[in-house]
């Protein structure tokens, strides 16, 4: 009767502990492949590219458009958020909402402007250049796997070719970069 008690304590107490540590971290396993996941890098950052992500495009609303990335974050802390854009317009990129980065619990909203301009970037072709835009910081607190969505109507599905009209043309999100804080 004894061991019954123990093994059902045992029990609980290891339901309990599993369940605590599972904060919305996703989980690696042996068996568990996670398709392009994106690892962090020696010195902290964590390089998003749009042509690397799960798209998600709504024709109708774009502005619900979705980038998604698995991440392995091996360092946890603070980072600046920013966000690269391929456009025409170096003073104005068009957007016309804002951009919401989520991880966890973690949210930026944020109206993106011009704050780096990139010239002969590899990254875009003339008559494009590449702005960078900062869009806040933000604190990772824990290390695992983890998924960070990003949703604008600027996030452009690959099958649509050049030669579009309006402000769709105008610019578009290429990358997110997650920056480590030193202090």
């Amino acid at each position: 009767m004894v061991r019954k008690i123990c093994g059902l304590l045992i029990l609980i107490v290891g339901v309990f502990l599993y369940s605590c540590n599972d904060a919305g971290v996703k989980k690696e396993t042996k068996n568990q492949i996670v398709k392009n996941k994106i690892l962090q890098q020696k010195d902290g950052t964590i390089s998003l590219k749009v042509d690397k992500a799960d798209c998600y495009q709504d024709a109708v609303n774009p502005s619900s458009n979705t980038a998604e990335w698995n991440v392995r974050v091996s360092k946890s802390g603070r980072f600046n958020v920013w966000l690269s854009s391929a456009t025409k317009d170096t003073t104005d990129l068009k957007y016309k909402n804002s951009v919401l980065l989520s991880i966890l619990d973690n949210r930026i909203e944020a109206h993106p402007a011009c704050d780096k301009i990139i010239r002969n970037s590899s990254d875009v072709a003339y008559p494009y250049f590449r702005a960078d835009s900062f869009l806040g910081s933000l604190y990772i607190q824990d290390t695992g796997l983890f998924n960070i969505q990003i949703i604008s109507d600027k996030i452009i599905p690959k099958d649509i070719k050049n030669g579009l009209s309006g402000d769709v043309e105008s610019s578009k999100i290429l990358s997110v970069f997650l920056t480590p804080i030193t202090q």
